[in-house]
């Protein structure tokens, strides 16, 4: 398995209070495995993409990540199963005064020994690598452009590219569309998608977007003040689970769809 959690509760990261941001969840994901996390802000998608990615420390229960139990082995262990994951949080970070192909080569750190990685800043190792991969999202013209330069959706791109470049087995991926309007939303998750089924890696992302997790991912988690609403393969959610699990919150999502030439809206999907 991917992942195995068995009743396992996590604090807020860096809370003042005990309070849980997740609480006794049980999952299992398999290799391979595409998945949608959906739910209302505060719903606990970021904690349990930072958990899943050996970042966060479990309150109790138990977690399993490739087969290792991250918090029961030593730190160079640890440190050796997160080179096996990439998580790529909403707000990419890149260092606003770097080129976009330094910053996107950056995906191979954990492979990279301290000299290495000082010796790419100044003449970069690969870059055709790094275009290659910024050329799926339409960017190879920003190769050589420093970060400071990039619009929001651009640089949520370029973090995208960083997945691609690096040798991870299990994509965890936090709001990789908040910034992109709904053509280039559908193209990053296709994307996404076609390098995870390639190198038979995990997908795992959290969305607002219902519409694209329902019409993109073959199985959706509706999380809910830490706990799993539902999980369930998508065309067994309903338009009843979803208003049940953004029921009187604030950030209902509106349908995300797309145009057409004559200007009507059309169904979305991959």
């Amino acid at each position: 398995m991917t992942f195995q959690l068995n009743k396992l509760s996590v604090h807020h990261a860096g809370a003042a209070t005990n309070a849980l941001a997740l609480r006794e969840l049980d999952l299992v994901v398999a290799p391979g495995e595409q998945i949608a996390l959906i739910g209302p802000s505060g719903a606990g998608k970021t904690s349990l993409l930072h958990t899943l990615a050996a970042a966060l420390r479990p309150a109790s229960g138990s977690l399993e990540i490739l087969g290792v139990q991250p918090w029961q082995v030593s730190s160079a262990e640890r440190h050796a199963l997160r080179t096996r994951l990439f998580l790529a949080p909403q707000t990419p970070p890149l260092p606003p005064r770097q080129r976009v192909v330094n910053a996107v080569l950056a995906g191979r750190l954990p492979q990279w020994s301290l000299w290495t990685a000082i010796r790419s800043l100044f003449v970069p190792l690969d870059p055709r690598a790094a275009w290659e991969a910024l050329g799926k999202f339409n960017l190879q013209d920003k190769l050589y452009a420093r970060v400071d330069r990039l619009s929001g959706g651009e640089r949520q791109r370029c973090g995208m590219a960083r997945a691609l470049v690096s040798d991870a087995e299990v994509f965890l991926v936090d709001e990789p569309l908040s910034a992109l309007d709904p053509t280039l939303a559908l193209q990053t998750i296709a994307v996404l998608q076609e390098e995870a089924k390639a190198r038979q890696a995990t997908l795992i992302c959290s969305l607002h977007q219902v519409d694209i997790a329902r019409a993109c991912f073959p199985r959706i988690i509706g999380l809910r003040d830490g706990k799993i609403v539902f999980d369930a393969a998508r065309l067994d959610v309903s338009d009843n689970m979803i208003a049940a699990l953004y029921q009187n919150k604030d950030d209902v999502p509106s349908p995300f769809t797309t145009i057409d030439a004559d200007g009507a809206a059309v169904r979305l999907h991959c």
